[in-house]
Parts: structure tokens; C-alpha cells; sequence
């Protein structure tokens, strides 16, 4: 993500550093400096992804995944559990 949120010509993934932009980032964007990816798809090109979002609650981030499906020129990053213990749960863990 570092990589990514670095890189100006990678704004389709729409990851970013929080610390650099004036408002606070929000989602659709992902902050890279608060964020943690869980999870990838396997093969390249699949542009899946899930990370834990601390920037709702850092003792029980939400999950947020990777959405290229509804509109194809860019990542937008959507909420898939509102906290990780939700996740969890629901996976029945």
C-alpha cells in the first residue's frame, strides 16, 4: 500500500496517506497509514482485496474491501463488516 499511496500516476487504486491530504480521507479512499491488508486475491489482475480500516475504531477496525466492479476506472474501497468482531462472527469464528 505504501507503494501505492506514494505513487501519483496509482490513483486508481485510490489508496492516499491520510497525513497529506487537507480534509480527512474517507472512504471511497484508503488510508495508508491507517490501514492493514488481510487479505489479496491469489492471481494478478483479479484486484481483490480486504484490509482492516483503523480509522473508524482502533480496537475494532471495520473491514473494507476493494471494489473495481462498479466503475472500472477506479478502486473504491466499501465496507464489508462494520468491526472486525462482526467479521469474525460472521465467518464463525
Amino acid at each position: 500500500m505504501d507503494l501505492l499511496a506514494d505513487d501519483p500516476h496509482a490513483t486508481c487504486f485510490s489508496v492516499a496517506r491520510g497525513s497529506r491530504t487537507a480534509p480527512p480521507l474517507e472512504l471511497p479512499w484508503l488510508d495508508a497509514e491507517r490501514a492493514v491488508l488481510i487479505a489479496i486475491t491469489r492471481n494478478p489482475g483479479d484486484d481483490g482485496a480486504l484490509a482492516l480500516d483503523y480509522r473508524s475504531d482502533p480496537a475494532d477496525p471495520r473491514i473494507v474491501g476493494s471494489d473495481f466492479w462498479a466503475d472500472a476506472s477506479a478502486c473504491r474501497w466499501r465496507v464489508v463488516a462494520p468491526t472486525f468482531s462482526d467479521f469474525a462472527t460472521s465467518l464463525g469464528l
